[in-house]
């Protein structure tokens, strides 16, 4: 079946059928990868270590937030 053929046949169900066929859809492509995840830990890790080291300044959040 083509997704063609997949989308006329979703259109034929109710609203809250529809609701779950996109809910789905949804859910499976917008599952976390684990792999960036350890890749986002272990560059937070390097980040503190470097600041705590004083080799990183921070920055205020004021300054981060400030409306040009």
């Amino acid at each position: 079946m083509s997704s063609k053929e997949i989308l006329e046949q979703a259109l034929k169900l109710k609203p809250d059928e529809r609701f779950m066929v996109v809910e789905g859809l949804i859910k499976s492509i917008d599952e976390p990868d684990i792999s960036l995840d350890v890749i986002w830990a272990e560059e937070a890790e390097k980040r503190l270590k470097a600041y705590r080291a004083g080799n990183l300044e921070g920055i205020p959040m004021e300054e981060i937030f400030k409306k040009e």
